[in-house]
């Protein structure tokens, strides 16, 4: 894939699986472990961490308890203006 192009769906996808998997082993939870601090089920988790498929709820219960709730906060944010002359800016 082009780097310039936006990245499909399912590219977005597997790499959420991947960076929570890897976090989850980096602050060395077990699935079970995982699951079980964040309410989110066993077979829930265990279906993420395989083919990506998850509620957003249960996504965001992870991001809680793996310390990365906020790096949601960016998504859908409003765009900054971007002025194409000085003549925009004092317009």
């Amino acid at each position: 894939m082009l780097s310039f192009l936006p990245k499909e769906p399912h590219h977005i996808i597997e790499e959420l699986r991947t960076k929570f998997r890897e976090r989850r082993r980096t602050l060395g939870y077990t699935q079970k472990e995982l699951s079980a601090r964040s309410g989110v089920s066993l077979g829930s988790l265990k279906r993420f961490e395989h083919s990506g498929d998850i509620s957003l709820e249960s996504l965001l219960k992870l991001a809680f308890i793996l310390e990365c709730l906020g790096d949601f906060e960016g998504v859908c944010k409003p765009k900054e203006k971007v002025y194409g002359s000085l003549e925009e800016v004092l317009g």
